[in-house]
């Protein structure tokens, strides 16, 4: 029968027609009038052999936790064991009835549900009348209905002490006729969850991957060899391949068993290429990790399972419901569809609507793609992925921002899918942060996909972030990505962009001689275009990497004339960012009158121009500046200003600075106890930057040592 025949007959369970019996032991057998079911007891044992369990204590514990209860309680109990196709329902389910057996005397009943098979799963009155013919009831005698069977059974096993097996089930209506009476156990395994069993006080576990630790034990379980031991590394690395699924492991494992001499690293290299990893992970006519996933896959609902492929080329290990909208656009909300994904176990749940695939589960998804998507839409969809992503970053950088020169964006056609980014600069970084691998990866992908514009605006618009949070390595990437990506569309303005912000980003990191050249490079590539505005904007960027390679003298004169040409180029505020280089220059050659002067001209500047972040930063130097000269009470109110500005732009670097110097203010006070703590929060701000290995984080670590000898100051 099919699925529809299925459901018809499951709407039968509810009216009970026949004999019914209530029988505790019976003895010699059962006796009903013409024409109905007689048999005698009998104690089956049906339960497969249990397999050794690796790492599910917990899960184990819960279990038992669950039944102990159900039993004091005197009612049946019931768990649900779900998860990804090959994560180890069955074998969790076995090791934890296998070890009732001492206290359910009366028998294991198993039945395999089918829910994967190509029928639609096993009728539910078909597994009733084996159970029923396995606890005595004579083949004659089983009754035709599944109304009369269903009563039947619960008759038959209300007194009994039994544990039963439900494997492999498809829906909450094609187990609930399967359900014992009295004081039974049922574990029922589903690759999807199955929230319909909830009225019946089932009790739910879902499976995840295992954690490298137990990995690696299963796949020393699964050799029975040295190997592990004596090739750690490379078995660390097979498991992560194998990302935690059971599963995978084992076939792996199974694979090299039957090769003794074979070392663990020839596998580490068949695998490595992921293309032809799902291929790898199978053994012929046994287990095999592709076909596992085909199964959950043939069950999804057509969007369903067309979203699940869609999602498959993202390119990142985890991503937000928006994603979903993005490659769906503008067919409506995948809502519904992410929780059949769910329900299926093809999805792991990250919490805040944020979900992620299993590694083999994204390669069977991305596998389908090529199967069922024409490249044409598979383009496409990769496209509204990245125009997302874009479109996501640059809002959150016009929120933190708003005075950084955002460039034109080019979006691919159709609606694009914005992500809620938050209100404010800190939401707005937190979720630049979050979304950074994510973010790189689609950077990486869009020059290969024939999106080079998307590569260098993607890197245009994480320049807050890199400027706030110090991710050097992935700002070098990200330009240098960008700056290929230029040049190939022989985009003069993009490349100019590309060289100073990368240039800012190596001279934050040291690398000073090679910041001055990118500086030096767009600075020609601007008089070439004749972009004197340009030409001008770069003194100051190459001013600042004179300062930084020891040269002040000639980091001062672009400074000047930046702060003098600037302005009659119609750019004030870069000329004002001009003036408040020379007062961080002038501070460090001691000259802080002249620093105050400088500092008071650019905070004017910058505030009219509403630059509210750059303002702070030059109120922090007048502080600094003021400091200097012993103006303790003039230093503590400019530091103050700044840092309540800064703190809610999240910039922690700067922020380090100000609590710094009000530390130094409280030190020069004799308050030491609040020297004391104003150290510390600096120390802990210029970690959270990246930069507690900062000339400033030292010197801020060595007064805080002088203060208190014992303390580290990490």
């Amino acid at each position: 029968m099919g699925s529809h025949e299925l459901r018809s007959q499951n709407e039968l369970s509810g009216t009970v027609h026949g004999a019914t019996i209530q029988a505790g032991a019976v003895h010699g057998g059962i006796h009903f009038g013409a024409g109905e079911a007689k048999g005698v007891a009998r104690t089956p044992w049906q339960l497969p052999p249990a397999v050794h369990v690796i790492d599910r204590l917990p899960e184990l514990a819960a279990l038992e936790q669950h039944r102990t209860r159900a039993m004091r309680e005197e009612r049946p109990a019931l768990a649900a064991v779900s998860g990804l196709g090959g994560i180890g329902k069955t074998t969790l389910a076995l090791r934890w009835l296998h070890a009732l057996r001492p206290h359910f005397p009366d028998g294991q009943l198993y039945a395999d549900l089918g829910a994967q098979s190509p029928g639609g799963g096993v009728l539910p009155e078909e597994v009733l009348g084996r159970f029923l013919r396995a606890l005595g009831v004579p083949a004659p005698d089983v009754p035709a209905t599944l109304a009369e069977r269903t009563a039947l059974y619960r008759s038959l096993t209300a007194d009994r002490r039994l544990v039963v097996l439900l494997d492999d089930a498809a829906t909450a209506a094609q187990v609930r006729p399967l359900l014992p009476a009295g004081r039974s156990v049922t574990a029922v395994t589903s690759r999807g969850r199955m929230p319909g069993l909830t009225v019946d006080g089932c009790y739910p576990v879902h499976l995840e991957p295992l954690g490298p630790e137990a990995a690696m034990e299963l796949l020393a379980d699964t050799l029975s060899d040295d190997r592990v031991a004596a090739q750690p590394d490379a078995a660390r690395l097979l498991v992560e391949l194998c990302a935690g699924l059971p599963l995978a492991v084992r076939v792996a494992g199974a694979r090299l068993a039957a090769r003794p001499e074979r070392r663990i690293t020839t596998m580490v290299r068949a695998l490595t290429e992921e293309r032809d990893r799902l291929e790898v992970l199978a053994i012929d006519g046994d287990h095999n990790v592709r076909a596992t996933l085909d199964l959950s896959y043939r069950t999804l609902p057509p969007r369903a399972a067309r979203l699940y492929r869609l999602l498959g080329l993202h390119p990142g290990p985890e991503f937000g419901s928006a994603v979903a909208a993005a490659v769906l656009a503008p067919e409506g909300k995948a809502t519904e569809l992410l929780e059949k994904l769910h329900d299926a176990s093809l999805l792991l749940d990250r919490g805040e609507e944020r979900h992620r695939f299993h590694d083999l589960v994204r390669l069977h998804a991305a596998g389908k793609a090529l199967e069922d998507e024409s490249p044409q839409e598979r383009e496409r969809a990769v496209r509204r992925i990245a125009d997302h992503y874009l479109a996501s970053a640059t809002k959150a950088e016009e929120i933190i921002d708003p005075q950084h020169r955002t460039m034109a964006r080019d979006y691919g056609p159709g609606p694009v899918v914005v992500a809620d980014v938050g209100d404010d600069a800190e939401a707005a970084l937190d979720w630049l942060e979050r979304e950074l691998p994510n973010l790189m990866a689609v950077l990486r992908q869009a020059r290969p996909a024939g999106f080079p514009t998307v590569c260098w605006q993607l890197a245009d618009a994480l320049w807050p972030l890199f400027l706030r949070r110090k991710f050097y390595d992935d700002w070098h990437a990200a330009h240098e990505e960008g700056l290929a990506a230029a040049v190939e569309l022989r985009d003069a303005a993009a490349e100019c962009r590309m060289l100073t912000s990368g240039g800012v980003g190596r001279l934050g990191s040291g690398h000073h001689d090679r910041a001055l050249a990118m500086f030096e490079r767009a600075a020609r590539l601007f008089l070439e275009r004749d972009d004197r505005l340009g030409h001008a904007r770069t003194l100051n960027y190459r001013g600042l990497a004179l300062q930084r390679l020891g040269r002040p003298d000639e980091a001062a004169d672009l400074f000047r004339q930046a702060a003098a040409e600037l302005p009659s180029r119609g750019d004030r505020r870069a000329g004002a960012l001009a003036r408040l280089n020379l007062a961080d220059l002038s501070l460090t050659a001691g000259h802080a009158e002249e620093a105050i002067r400088h500092a008071g001209a650019a905070h004017t500047s910058l505030r009219e121009a509403g630059d509210l972040y750059n303002a702070a930063r030059a109120t922090r130097v007048l502080g600094r500046a003021h400091l200097a000269v012993d103006r303790l009470d003039q230093a503590e109110e400019q530091l103050s200003s700044a840092l309540a500005t800064l703190r809610g732009m999240a910039a922690h670097y700067e922020m380090a600075h100000a609590v710094g110097g009000l530390a130094e203010v409280s030190e020069r006070r004799g308050h030491t106890d609040v020297a004391r703590e104003r150290y510390r929060e600096a120390l802990e701000l210029y970690a959270s930057a990246g930069r507690s290995g900062s000339d400033e984080a030292e010197t801020a670590r060595h007064r805080l040592r002088r203060l208190d000898p014992g303390e580290s100051g990490s």
